[in-house]
């Protein structure tokens, strides 16, 4: 590993636990929809570090959750594969909450129809 490559771990580190920061701020505000999108970046620059340590860099998310998912999951055992559905559901939640409209009604989500 080169001292580039620490110095982007350390980066990806730092931006995760601010984006985890930001969103218990965004939960207590009631902004979900912010909050899903910090969450899952939080997830995201976590991964990223560890692709920078691997020697696999994307810039591709969907790139990147497959390695892991590949990785971590199938081939290490290094997690079970509750982790890899966390990483996708929040990937899927900030998806949603960043492109489609959502109305909350009786606290369930509902995605609305584009125009």
């Amino acid at each position: 590993m080169t001292d580039n490559s620490e110095i982007l771990i350390r980066n990806c580190l730092l931006k995760s636990g601010k984006s985890l920061d930001s969103s218990q701020i965004l939960i207590k505000n009631k902004d979900v929809d912010a909050a899903f999108n910090r969450i899952y970046y939080s997830i995201f620059y976590s991964v990223m570090a560890l692709g920078y340590k691997y020697g696999f860099i994307t810039s591709k998310h969907t790139q990147l959750m497959g390695w892991f998912n590949k990785k971590f999951i199938n081939e290490d055992k290094v997690f079970t594969s509750r982790m890899y559905q966390i990483y996708k559901t929040a990937y899927d939640n900030r998806q949603d909450s960043d492109y489609n409209l959502i109305l909350i009604s009786n606290k369930k989500w509902k995605k609305l129809k584009k125009p």
